[in-house]
């Protein structure tokens, strides 16, 4: 049976957060249960974009305190890492404060940044995958989330962050390779978390993300710390928290389809502070993107009515700044720039890399009419 720790942390208070960070793993038996000294190992934070901590784009600096400083005390040599969505790991590190943190532990950031094809037999779906090079020359990761909503995933939690392992310019091509198909977007996921198997993931949801994340939502206090060895139980169990279904978050979807039995909350022993005490009934989530309405037109229906009956990105002109990332990151190269931003709707994936990545939040995920009337029969 998967096992997930909860403790509480109501602020980013340096001693409080070592405190639920610790107590969080010795609930799983203590931090030497996943590591062993003189180990090299990866800590993979979220570093989605140069935002500030406040923010709650990025996982807190004080979580990668809490992590670094566990890690050195069992005799583990860490180094952090990550492929940002836009700019290098360490300018990014540095605007979110967590280079701050790793100068003051004398610890090095790395950017994830060289390809390398692997085999991966062990794969339900994809059989060689395209990892960074340097993710693989660690003894072991340490997997270290932001918990935020996602467009396209619905939720970012666990098994979506170990997706920074990919190199950043290959980010896109694995959008654009899954097109509108969210599940198999999220079966690679599945596929690639498995592969990398870190040794732990500790998850950071003092304060998490709602609304348009993951770059651009609303901060939520909710004063939790997670920690498991089983990245999908994780998932499994923050989800059930916050409200959301197993069918709205494709990766849980995908795993229960593969028969994974974390993915079911009978089979998960959470520890620590009790789920049922936690359960959150307003949490603000984007819209339902595995309702694929248009999937299920007759063929000559679907051109006229596709704008209408799906989820597109939509860009607000009064915030847009034209700064032109959108453009430069569309994997399907459907976005223009003119006086405004201009998407090609009939050839767009809805990947969301745009939203993602706009650093204004002008861009937010958007119901057609059509969609928004059959969501509320479905």
């Amino acid at each position: 049976m998967s096992k997930v720790s909860i403790t509480r942390c109501s602020s980013y208070d340096k001693n409080a957060v070592l405190r639920a960070v610790t107590d969080a793993l010795e609930l799983l038996g203590g931090v030497e249960t996943f590591v062993r000294r003189s180990e090299r190992i990866l800590v993979k934070p979220n570093l989605l974009s140069g935002k500030p901590p406040e923010a709650a784009v990025t996982t807190h600096p004080e979580i990668v305190r809490a992590i670094l400083i566990v890690l050195k005390e069992a005799g583990v040599t860490p180094v952090v890492g990550d492929s940002p969505g836009f700019g290098a790991a360490r300018s990014v590190a540095d605007k979110c404060g967590v280079m701050s943190v790793c100068n003051d532990l004398g610890v090095e950031v790395i950017d994830l940044k060289t390809l390398e094809v692997v085999p991966n037999p062990g794969g339900r779906v994809f059989k060689r995958l395209e990892v960074a090079k340097e993710a693989l020359e660690f003894d072991g990761i340490v997997n270290l989330p932001k918990l935020k909503t996602h467009a396209q995933m619905h939720l970012t939690m666990a098994v979506k962050n170990l997706f920074g392992c990919v190199p950043g310019k290959l980010k896109p091509q694995w959008h654009l390779s899954a097109g509108v198909e969210s599940s198999y977007f999220a079966q690679m996921l599945l596929d690639l978390s498995i592969f990398l198997s870190p040794r732990f993931t500790v998850m950071d949801a003092i304060v998490g993300m709602e609304g348009n994340g993951p770059g651009s939502g609303k901060p939520r206090e909710l004063g939790l710390v997670f920690a498991a060895a089983d990245s999908v139980a994780m998932d499994t169990v923050a989800a059930s928290i916050l409200g959301a279904l197993e069918k709205d978050v494709p990766i849980l979807e995908a795993a229960l389809a593969r028969g994974m039995g974390s993915a079911k909350a009978e089979n998960i022993e959470v520890l620590g502070v009790d789920p049922a005490i936690l359960r959150i009934k307003d949490f603000d989530f984007p819209p339902r993107m595995h309702v694929n309405f248009a999937a299920m037109l007759p063929g000559f229906l679907d051109k006229p009515l596709r704008k209408s009956i799906t989820t597109r990105p939509h860009v607000n002109a009064l915030v847009c700044t034209l700064c032109s990332i959108c453009v430069n990151v569309c994997p399907a190269e459907v976005m223009t720039r003119d006086k405004r931003i201009i998407i090609d709707y009939d050839r767009c994936i809805r990947c969301y890399c745009c939203q993602e990545m706009c650093p204004e939040g002008a861009i937010s995920p958007k119901d057609g009419w059509l969609k928004k009337a059959l969501s509320v029969l479905s």
